[in-house]
């Protein structure tokens, strides 16, 4: 099947009024443009036309670009332009959307141009290398002189008419300084900045003080780009953050796209991507043209499929690459070494570095949840840092959702959110945090749940930060629940007034309910609120358990004491993220005999739910396991990791039953912490008990992995997911191919 082309550079001049020393038409190995026309001649214009409006018009594409190139294209002059522009707009009127560009050195840019641009709709286009200093290394006449003050004047011509200012090229040197560059760059205002990595190869390597010298001159850039607020686009860096969170590149230098851009030279041949010409004499040629050759003709040829493969054309090296999804392999001809493509980039430490750095110090937009801290959710595990930010978007969420419910909060109440968030945040925040406040505005929003209940947070929050309170809240199953502060039992309809003054907390009018405090179980200075009176717990699959007597709580407390002593000691890999994240365990009514029954609510972040174990090993692979769900549901609710409409069912490895899609997910993603907890458990027992674990290790290890396969076939993942899979994959692969598992 065709690919179509959607870009295309035409070709109208073949010489240029510059020589720069780094360009890639006219001092590198291929040499084809001097037997070439110097301009483009008005018939092949308009083959150039008919072939493009054909092409178009038989595989239905809705827009195209077609960037006006050179040598030099303003060379071509005045009518010239005129003629191409008009040409094209007419074969292609009503076919589809045609967008013009022009890439100039700038230096005949004037009035007339301008004028002709505005009014064909072109945007244009400057080189320049950044300050005097910079350019004039390499952006010079034949003569040596400086081209610096033409392409200024050209570039505040382009100034006065935004609507064609297109932006600035900029081709790197790590010779200049790089933010002197940028500064230079940002001072002429432009839409959008494009640096350019030299075109080289392996056999022609760039200049470079050290193995990243590129990712270290643009990472500087970066970091001021950014600490600047972005003051304007730049491609490279985009398309890096684009392809993270799993979107298309802007730019063929990185990303898995495939190409779909061809060259049509002065002569109407069609060529490959411009800048093989690096590579050797005659790599860019097809051997086709636009006289006796359709696109169709030229979409089938070996070069221009090699740049239409995604991951599967990559070298091997490439395709192991964590990040491949972002790299995408480099710009094609950087891949060139010695006859062949199937190559790394020659500029690969420079991506790998330039890449990370970016990823590394780039928010996640949903939330701010930046992709250092995904990648790091992926691989299972995830420590103190990750799990605050994952925690921090969370309250993000819980705040939009109380908000989303103003309009039927009851007189007053709303003001007071708005008083306690100005002057009593923390207070604030500490009940929104709570797992079962977002469960209960979930049910509200979706028509379950009554909004006077946001009364009831309001109180607990007044409470917490030591406020009398004179409220009227709602009543539910014959309790009034302040969560996170406890609950007042045996109350009679649906809302009564609360008061609260100096720590004593009651009913207007009655000294009847009793009140029932929250409680906690703790080991050492880390504790769980255990949630037995809440009266949106009960979410979860198994049946909460009723308010604990004294006895129970107390069993509970030995036991959570217990395991956590177990998960600080023998799992540390998972002790700061529970810390960081889990603040609430939840009874659940005892489990059938000869079972472990835990669960978590998709909306309770935050909260694990327990029937109380045999014993506190139990119990911590209980909190490990349901903490897993925890995390990777926070996670999908920042991103789609798969296709949600995927209806399909899947074998999950460790139930009867198929699982949808989220199922899988969740459970294969669970039982990394199951592996996990096995794995280290062997190096602990002894005897029968170690028999056991090393049996449990082998069996979880192949089930995740056969499960991580599962997804990663399934075809229903985003690219974000394919990436979180893959990290998955990694770390049970590697317990495996480290000869762990022992079977048989």
């Amino acid at each position: 099947m065709v690919t179509p082309f959607r870009q295309f550079v035409l070709k109208l001049h073949s010489r240029c009024d510059l020589a720069c020393n780094h360009c890639y038409v006219y001092e590198h190995a291929d040499q084809s443009w001097r037997s070439r026309p110097k301009v483009i001649s008005a018939q092949t214009v308009g083959r150039v036309a008919a072939r493009i409006a054909e092409h178009v018009r038989r595989h239905d594409v809705d827009r195209i670009d077609v960037v006006l190139h050179g040598g030099e294209p303003l060379l071509a002059g005045h009518e010239r332009l005129d003629e191409v522009a008009r040409e094209l707009r007419g074969a292609l009127d009503g076919d589809c959307r045609l967008d013009l560009h022009i890439q100039t050195n700038g230096i005949l840019l004037d009035e007339r141009f301008c004028d002709l641009f505005a009014e064909h709709g072109i945007q244009v286009g400057v080189s320049l290398d950044g300050d005097r200093a910079a350019n004039d290394r390499h952006r010079l006449y034949a003569s040596g002189r400086s081209s610096y003050d033409q392409v200024v004047r050209a570039v505040e011509l382009l100034r006065k008419r935004p609507e064609i200012y297109a932006g600035l090229l900029c081709t790197i040197d790590v010779a200049n300084e790089p933010i002197t560059v940028y500064e230079a760059l940002r001072k002429l205002q432009p839409p959008r900045t494009d640096f350019l990595l030299p075109y080289a190869t392996w056999d022609n390597p760039p200049e470079r003080s050290s193995t990243t010298a590129y990712a270290d001159w643009l990472a500087a850039i970066f970091e001021r780009w950014n600490a600047d607020g972005r003051p304007m686009s730049v491609r490279l860096f985009e398309s890096i953050i684009r392809t993270a969170r799993g979107e298309a590149s802007l730019s063929e230098a990185v990303g898995l796209e495939p190409s779909t851009m061809i060259v049509i030279d002065t002569d109407g041949s069609y060529e490959l991507v411009d800048s093989l010409k690096v590579a050797y004499d005659g790599a860019p040629a097809t051997g086709y043209d636009v006289f006796q050759h359709a696109l169709d003709e030229v979409a089938a040829h070996p070069g221009v499929l090699a740049r239409q493969g995604g991951l599967e054309s990559l070298s091997a090296t490439c395709r192991e690459c964590p990040i491949v999804t972002s790299c995408g392999g480099g710009l094609y001809t950087h891949r060139f070494r010695a006859g062949s493509f199937d190559n790394p980039s020659v500029y690969c430490a420079d991506l790998f570095k330039l890449i990370t750095h970016i990823r590394d110090e780039t928010e996640v937009p949903a939330h701010k949840l930046p992709y250092a801290t995904l990648d790091s959710l992926a691989t299972g595990f995830g420590g103190a840092a990750d799990i605050e930010r994952l925690a921090d978007a969370q309250l993000s969420l819980r705040r939009a959702l109380i908000a989303a419910l103003r309009a039927r909060a009851a007189d007053g109440v709303w003001e007071l959110f708005t008083r306690l968030d100005r002057h009593h945040r923390e207070a604030l925040e500490a009940v929104l945090a709570h797992p079962y406040v977002r469960v209960w505005a979930v049910e509200c929003l979706s028509g379950a749940g009554e909004a006077t209940y946001l009364a009831n947070i309001a109180a607990a929050a007044l409470i917490r930060a030591g406020q009398d309170v004179t409220l009227r809240v709602a009543v539910e199953e014959g309790a009034v629940h302040l969560p996170t502060v406890g609950t007042l039992r045996g109350v009679d309809g649906d809302t009564v007034t609360l008061v609260a003054q100096a720590g004593d907390i009651g009913i207007a009018g009655t000294t009847g309910p009793e009140w029932l405090a929250v409680r906690t179980v703790s080991c050492g200075d880390f504790s769980l609120v255990l949630e037995d009176a809440d009266p949106h717990r009960d979410c979860h699959q198994w049946p909460a358990a009723d308010r604990l007597d004294e006895s129970a709580l107390s069993t509970w407390q030995r036991s959570f004491e217990a395991a956590w002593c177990l998960i600080e000691k023998e799992y540390p890999q998972y002790a700061q993220g529970l810390r960081g994240g889990l603040i609430t365990l939840t009874p659940l009514a005892p489990a059938p005999a000869g079972r472990d029954v835990s669960s978590t609510a998709r909306h309770a972040f935050g909260a694990v739910a327990a029937a109380l174990p045999g014993d506190p090993a139990t119990l911590a692979l209980l909190l490990i396991h349901e903490y897993q769900h925890v995390k990777l549901g926070a996670v999908l609710d920042l991103f789609d990791l798969f296709d949600k409409n995927d209806t399909r069912l899947y074998h999950a490895p460790w139930r009867t039953d198929p699982r949808p899609l989220e199922g899988l997910f969740q459970g294969t993603y669970a039982h990394i912490g199951v592996t996990d907890f096995w794995r280290t458990r062997r190096n602990v027992v002894r005897g029968a008990a170690r028999v056991k674990a090393q049996e449990e290790f082998a069996r979880w290890c192949g089930h995740t992995l056969a499960a991580t396969g599962t997804l990663a076939g399934s075809q229903a993942l985003t690219p974000l997911g394919e990436r979180f899979v893959a990290r998955m994959r990694q770390t049970v692969a590697a317990w495996q191919e480290a000869g762990e598992v022992v079977t048989g």
